[in-house]
């Protein structure tokens, strides 16, 4: 399971504030499955990694050089990884459980959903949810731009560029144009990385609204997968209270 986020020394800024945290799913089997210990466990294997084009190699391998210089680490299957890294190796590697003959568009997109996101951290935005939700649409759209000159320069055509941008701002959530699987994998990752970090600092009644909340927005193909992200004790419980 991962481990609290912890900073490295002298670089950078703290990590950003709590964001919607993603829902086991609904339904007394899905419950049954969060009680159990059924961890995903790929300790032998590059986290996110499939069959790569050159193309989509260089592409992979410069938003991962961008995104390894996040200050704030994570454990994640027994690797001590910059925060950012981890949320696009965990996401791609979920996008390919969910759509397993995935494009390179949607496979660019969830690598570089957090591209550089530390730079631009959540306490640099007032308190309250208009402000936070105004900055996951700002640091949405700093990604879609941040990412075109890596995907040019990787060899990728304005049409895939154009895509990869159009998935990572999101402004509209539908399956049809692959939105809703770059939502569902973002959640998976987070979750995964960060819910034990984040359930220390919320009160239960807030927590608990969250993960209701994005419950709503995730699949039950996403939904399903939950059961089978590594959990302490108190967040599958806490999972299990909100579904209850």
């Amino acid at each position: 399971m991962a481990r609290p986020l912890r900073r490295r020394q002298g670089r950078g800024r703290g990590p950003e504030g709590p964001r919607p945290l993603p829902d086991a799913g609904r339904g007394p089997a899905l419950l049954h499955r969060l009680r159990r210990d059924r961890a995903l466990l790929r300790r032998g294997r590059r986290l996110g990694v499939r069959g790569l084009s050159e193309r989509l190699s260089s592409a992979i391998d410069a938003i991962d050089a961008a995104n390894a210089e996040d200050p704030n680490t994570v454990v994640v299957r027994g690797e001590d990884l910059p925060l950012a890294l981890a949320h696009g190796r965990l996401a791609s590697e979920w996008v390919g459980r969910l759509v397993p003959d995935a494009d390179d568009a949607l496979v660019l997109a969830a690598r570089a959903h957090h591209l550089r996101r530390w730079e631009v951290p959540r306490s640099s935005y007032p308190e309250g949810r208009a402000a936070y939700l105004r900055w996951r649409r700002d640091q949405k759209d700093r990604h879609a731009q941040e990412v075109v000159p890596i995907l040019l320069g990787a060899g990728y055509d304005e049409a895939t560029v154009n895509r990869v941008q159009v998935l990572l701002r999101r402004v509209r959530i539908d399956e049809a144009s692959g939105t809703q699987t770059i939502e569902d994998a973002a959640c998976l990752a987070f979750l995964e990385t960060q819910l034990a970090d984040v359930a220390a600092r919320l009160d239960r009644d807030t927590l608990l609204r969250a993960l209701r909340r994005t419950a709503a927005k995730m699949t039950p193909a996403a939904l399903s997968l939950v059961a089978e992200i590594p959990l302490d004790d108190s967040a599958r419980d806490a999972l299990t209270e909100a579904l209850g």
